[in-house]
């Protein structure tokens, strides 16, 4: 599973420039609404429904090929990205911005069409007992690479960038992304089973959706994309409008999130296997109502908008976002059944992803909405990034009430998740520590 985990590493230093928070800050420079904003960053999501025609064809061009023609394709799309930023002496923002979208949909589309070979190839290449282990690691390698990308994008870019260094950039990620394709074709190929070759048979999506225990996850993994679909993007937003932070601060303190996904390898690592997704998801959610509670308070002019407090509000982003994607796609392996798996995992991944693409452009709306709104109210002023984090919290109160749903054979219990992650871990490196 090396090249997979290095793929994913330089996977991650081509699409977090494209598709994360360099990209909302190129926008915004070119004077993007906030509903633009949450366009540009439901794209992604929202166009992995076309998983749904392409799951027939799987099967066909076997899992290697079909996802790497994707990934190639998407990497076309980055190096003409990377000319739009040159037509600023000829072309109006309106005009450059509209480019973008354009290239972003094309590469989000063939992103889309292709992932659709992804998680069946490498559900069928990781054997049940150490999934847990490989979504940590390879967590951990995207981690580092993010962090490190988010580091090279804040030094190169600077306070006020000039249109020709967002060019560079947008260059650097389609040369990553060529060079994640050296690793993906060198990750072994899985035969698909002849039946699923060449099978006619009318897919049953009904009666997979009525499948209980993907269903319930299904809920749950829908009402934690609508929560968490806007926050990276309205975070950056709210920091560089209101916060008044430059475009340089605002990616190196956005590159602590990374660290924190990081950090999960060690707050969590292999033990996702023994404890189970469903308790790791509860502990999770209700942390991330903390979280986006300390950001609401901040908006509000509660709480100071200090670097400090940023910082570990990021830290914490990244720590739980990943846990809580470790432990959904770890679930959603355990509950699927063999028999039409790549149909389930399409099914999954596009009703979540569709939530999560149209969850930033509903979250973008309500603030362009309420943007007049700003008179302190009592202790808390009322804005438009006070009410989408109130938003937020309210839809991750809805989430943990699914979450308690969920079905998983043999999961621990949330008591025991915490007695290991506060009680005996601490135990434990402290008789590490302690001198003999």
């Amino acid at each position: 599973m090396g090249n997979a985990y290095l793929f994913a590493a330089f996977n991650a230093l081509s699409f977090q420039i494209v598709i994360n928070s360099p990209m909302v800050l190129y926008a915004k420079s070119l004077g993007a609404s906030a509903t633009v904003l949450g366009i540009i960053v439901g794209m992604m999501p929202l166009l992995v429904v076309f998983q749904i025609p392409a799951a027939h064809y799987v099967g066909r061009v076997g899992y290697r090929r079909f996802v790497y023609a994707g990934w190639g394709t998407r990497v076309l799309f980055i190096f003409v990205m990377a000319l739009v930023p040159l037509t600023s002496a000829f072309l109006s923002a309106s005009t450059q911005v509209a480019l973008v979208l354009m290239l972003l949909f094309g590469f989000n589309l063939s992103r889309g069409i292709s992932s659709a070979g992804w998680l069946p190839w490498i559900t069928a290449l990781v054997p049940g007992e150490v999934r847990g282990r490989y979504l940590a690691r390879d967590a951990a390698y995207i981690s580092v690479a993010s962090f490190a990308v988010f580091l090279l994008s804040a030094f190169w870019l600077g306070a006020e960038p000039k249109p020709w260094r967002f060019a560079v950039l947008f260059a650097f990620s389609a040369i990553m992304g060529s060079t994640s394709l050296v690793f993906l074709k060198r990750i072994p190929d899985v035969e698909v089973p002849p039946e699923r070759r060449v099978s006619n048979v009318p897919v049953p999506w009904l009666e997979m959706l009525a499948f209980p225990p993907f269903r319930k996850l299904l809920k749950t993994v829908a009402a934690w994309a609508f929560a968490y679909g806007g926050v990276t993007a309205f975070t950056v937003a709210f920091l560089k409008v209101q916060v008044g932070m430059p475009d340089r601060t605002i990616l190196l303190v956005n590159s602590l999130f990374f660290v924190g996904g990081l950090s999960s390898l060690w707050f969590l690592g292999s033990r996702l296997d023994h404890f189970g997704s469903k308790p790791v998801l509860t502990f999770s959610m209700f942390m991330w109502v903390l979280i986006i509670a300390g950001w609401g308070l901040m908006a509000g002019r509660v709480l100071p908008s200090n670097v400090p407090l940023i910082l570990a509000l990021h830290f914490l982003m990244g720590l739980f976002a990943a846990l809580v994607n470790m432990a959904n796609t770890r679930l959603v392996m355990a509950v699927v059944p063999v028999m039409g798996r790549d149909h389930f995992f399409a099914l999954f991944s596009v009703l979540s992803s569709v939530v999560l693409g149209l969850s930033p452009v509903f979250w973008g709306l309500l603030i362009d909405a309420v943007r007049s709104m700003g008179t302190p109210r009592a202790w808390l002023e009322w804005n438009q990034y006070t009410t989408f984090f109130v938003g937020v919290v309210a839809a991750l109160l809805v989430t943990i009430y699914f979450v308690r749903r969920l079905e998983e054979p043999r999961a621990a219990s949330l008591e025991h998740l915490l007695r290991e992650i506060l009680i005996q871990s601490p135990q434990r490196v402290f008789l590490r520590l302690w001198p003999r």
